[in-house]
């Protein structure tokens, strides 16, 4: 019982609130007392991320000091589930209406529970690792091939679904995993001309317009090869592990084996890819409708039409929802099936 009051004094919330002001909303924080000049609507959200990441590092905690603060305050943050579980990690939560965000110590149970949150990345600033607990135990408990790439991209998919405005489009989402993993310390990205082409993307500017109004990231210029890019989100800067581990995770998100769909449509390879992050290297594959709907940046609806195509191009064996626990259960198919490249009519649901 005496811990409770050792946990109160390490006190691991922050929350900002952007309040609408003429000329743009305006940044409140209690815990700094600070308040910002009006903000145009494309930097609000890169100031509060700056902001809430600038209070994790000055308020750095050892690793086995920090505790799920959800939990200290009764779990009100989500409905009712199965009590805490997993590492501790550091948790980014918006409301609704997107003006009040809040950076939290929470347990991974917790943090899955909770309605529009997302887990900041894991991150290093100096000799300091406030975000080290963010990775998962399972890159030493489990070393089979390409289970550290695809914890990487789950965490960084799982932290864009919230970063990013909920209308991105599966391009931009799929443009801005790239850039995220592949960012060096200060931000800056270089794209090479043949990595954008197999993409499909180096000529849609439309793109880049999207994720710039979105304040993610600058315009680049077109004219120079390769395409280098500044990445306006503070949240992404300095990751942990190194860049090498980030860049072969970037290159798994291209063939995301066991689900490479390469010649599909953005959506599809974006739920693909998906799936293929949140599936386990053994036993029954699963989640929650909500995290793949948040995820992909689909409604549910669309999200089990993109599902019955990935069953008629024959990436997926069969899916299934649960109306009663809202989760979602899906089968590869055996090894010797090979999927289709061309589109199919709708696939058959479980």
């Amino acid at each position: 019982m005496r811990l409770a009051s050792t946990h109160a004094a390490v006190r691991r919330i922050w929350t900002v609130e952007l309040r609408p002001r003429p000329g743009g909303p305006t940044l409140i924080c209690p815990t700094c007392t600070a308040h910002t000049a009006p903000l145009r609507g494309s930097s609000a959200r890169s100031a509060v991320l700056t902001h809430l990441a600038c209070h994790a590092r000055t308020d750095a905690l050892p690793a086995h000091l920090r505790s799920c603060q959800c939990r200290a305050r009764g779990c009100r943050w989500h409905p009712r589930h199965r009590g805490c579980a997993g590492p501790v990690l550091l948790a980014l939560t918006r409301d609704g209406s997107g003006r009040t965000w809040r950076l939290a110590d929470t347990c991974a149970a917790c943090a899955a529970a909770t309605s529009n949150t997302a887990v900041v990345p894991d991150t290093a600033s100096g000799s300091a690792r406030p975000l080290a607990a963010s990775r998962p135990s399972s890159f030493t408990l489990q070393p089979q091939a390409g289970l550290q790439e695809r914890v990487r991209v789950r965490e960084m998919l799982t932290y864009l679904g919230t970063a990013l405005p909920r209308f991105t489009s599966p391009a931009a989402r799929l443009l801005a995993l790239q850039c995220a993993l592949r960012a060096d310390t200060r931000g800056h990205v270089r794209l090479p001309a043949g990595l954008l082409r197999g993409m499909r993307l180096r000529q849609n500017r439309e793109l880049w317009l999207e994720l710039t109004h979105a304040g993610w990231l600058a315009l680049p210029d077109f004219r120079t090869l390769p395409v280098q890019v500044r990445l306006l989100d503070a949240a992404v800067l300095d990751q942990a592990p190194g860049r090498g581990t980030r860049r072969r995770a970037a290159d798994w998100a291209l063939r995301p084996a066991p689900l490479v769909l390469p010649a599909a449509a953005p959506a599809l390879r974006l739920t693909a890819l998906v799936l293929a992050a949140l599936t386990c290297t053994r036993g029954e594959h699963s989640t929650d409708m909500d995290i793949l709907t948040r995820l992909c940046g689909h409604s549910p609806q669309q999200t089990g039409e993109l599902l019955d195509r990935l069953v008629a191009t024959r990436t997926l064996e069969t899916w299934q929802h649960s109306r009663e626990s809202d989760e979602v259960l899906w089968q590869l198919p055996s090894p010797q099936v090979q999927p289709r490249s061309v589109d199919l009519p709708r696939g058959r649901r479980t």
